[in-house]
């Protein structure tokens, strides 16, 4: 039996153990397994790797999982131990998420003398979020807004290691897990696995609870911008203008009610225990996912080190004119490109009002917070500039789309090639990007094939080009999807007949 699955079977004993279980009715020690009531672990290639699929078919809002608060590796469970707390004491600068970290590198220098051991065995050896990003992978990005991210990630993890370090040689770790490089996986694995507690902001890590995968929220994303149009629409009819001083706020219940939706597993205080509750129904031998919250997919890159295709919450920004938040209440965080190429609803109305004659804004404001169209003119403006803008930002990149999945396809091919002669062939072909890449890693010599084959390094730096590629990929297939959106509306609007009724800038 190969080394994971024995780790994978001492972990699901010692959580049966400890009360972690998949059915209703508590099975503590009664049972071989924790799973397998409910919930499976499986592989799914296409969709995570590991995760946990449906052991029969399941009904949404069932109960599928507990995990014992006793089970969670928090702040105050870790503090327990009476030489990390006094050590922490004399530290009071230091964050929740940073001491958190700490007692992670503590229970690992334990090893098999940790209690979380059997769960500390099965956390991946390495993570792909922003903060791990080199160079090279963070030049991939193209996008400055990406690269910045990348940069600022990077910067925040050197910073909060630097003011750890002091605590950690009074812990006297060993010399490995006081490195950047174990402060690197440490702080990845908090950020890509803690769950919320009401009672700690750095959250706890939660053993088998994290196998779930990810499955961005589908609806929520519209119910924010609708909350967000009956907002500006009570406020323009309170105040009538414009022009006056309106802030826009959410009703706090329908806010509360908008964030339950958005997750699927919560502590419930009455049984002590991290709950797990199914998003929708599924038959046997699905996977079964979790939703952690709205991202878009930088923010997935940088918190979780994986983005999606399909993130129905990505949203592209492009350059807005500085004047057109001059006389609107919309923020700028409103204002993009969804994910099918549609500009969002404020942008649309900002620009319908941007694109109209000043004398005439507030005359026809009610109709444009209402999503009308002004006029098939002032439309085909819009419509215009938004294209021009997406056309400017995309010619601004150094490859194009086109170019970008060529890319992606010959990184899938020397991921998947296995013999050594097609990878050396591979490798000497290559131009561009790829080329900087063989030179970047080495492997420019007649060795290069074995080197891409037997590095961990070297793949490692692979995979993140590869999702900064991805990224940026989907990034510019939203400005692409948004032209040829913005053409359709232009060109079926050109078919009409103008409104006289506006005059259009």
């Amino acid at each position: 039996m190969e080394q994971g699955e024995e780790n994978l079977e001492r972990l699901l004993k010692w959580a049966t153990e400890i009360g972690v279980s998949d059915s209703a009715i508590s099975q503590q020690g009664s049972s071989l397994s924790c799973l397998g009531q409910s919930l499976s672990i499986s592989y799914f290639p296409d969709a995570g790797g590991r995760g946990l699929g449906a052991a029969r078919d399941i009904r949404r809002g069932e109960l599928i999982l507990k995990v014992p608060k006793s089970a969670l590796m928090t702040r105050a469970s870790l503090l327990k131990d009476e030489r990390l707390s006094v050590a922490i004491q004399g530290h009071s600068s230091l964050s929740p998420i940073q001491i958190l970290t700490v007692g992670l590198l503590y229970e690992m220098e334990k090893g098999r003398s940790s209690w979380w051991s059997p769960y500390l065995m099965n956390l991946p050896h390495s993570y792909d979020i922003l903060a791990t990003f080199g160079e090279f992978e963070k030049q991939a990005l193209q996008v400055d807004d990406a690269i910045w991210a990348a940069e600022k990630a990077i910067l925040k993890a050197e910073l909060d290691w630097k003011e750890a370090n002091a605590l950690m040689k009074e812990l006297n770790l060993k010399h490995r897990l006081q490195t950047f490089r174990a402060w690197l996986w440490a702080s990845a694995t908090i950020s890509s696995r803690t769950m919320h507690i009401p009672w700690d902001e750095a959250g706890c890590l939660c053993p088998v609870g994290d196998l779930f995968n990810y499955a961005a929220p589908g609806e929520e994303p519209s119910s924010f911008e609708d909350l967000e149009l009956q907002a500006h629409a009570s406020s323009f009819q309170a105040t009538s203008s414009l022009h006056g001083d309106t802030t826009f706020m959410l009703d706090i219940e329908q806010l509360d009610a908008c964030s339950e939706r958005l997750t699927d597993g919560c502590f419930v205080e009455d049984i002590a225990a991290y709950c797990f509750y199914a998003r929708k129904n599924y038959k046997k031998g699905e996977q079964v996912l979790l939703c952690y919250g709205t991202y878009t997919n930088l923010e997935l890159l940088e918190h979780y080190g994986f983005s999606l295709d399909e993130n129905p919450n990505e949203k592209v920004f492009i350059p807005l004119e500085p004047e057109l938040n001059s006389y609107n209440s919309w923020s700028k965080e409103s204002m993009y490109i969804h994910l099918s190429g549609k500009p969002s609803f404020a942008l649309l109305c900002a620009l319908r009002l941007w694109a109209t004659r000043p004398n005439q804004r507030r005359s026809v404001a009610q109709f444009a917070y209402s999503g009308c169209q002004l006029s098939a003119e002032n439309e085909i403006f819009v419509m215009r500039w938004i294209s021009d803008k997406c056309n400017v930002v995309l010619k601004s990149l150094p490859t194009s789309f086109g170019e970008d999945c060529l890319i992606l396809d010959a990184i899938a091919k020397m991921q998947g090639l296995h013999d050594p002669l097609e990878l050396k062939n591979l490798l000497a072909s290559s131009t561009g990007q790829l080329r900087s890449f063989v030179e970047v890693n080495g492997l420019q010599n007649g060795e290069g094939g074995a080197k891409l084959r037997s590095s961990w390094k070297v793949k490692q730096t692979m995979e993140r080009w590869r999702l900064a590629v991805q990224w940026r990929v989907n990034y510019k297939k939203i400005l692409v999807n948004c032209i040829t959106h913005c053409a359709e509306i232009t060109d079926s609007l050109s078919c009409q007949k103008k409104s006289p009724e506006l005059n259009i800038a």
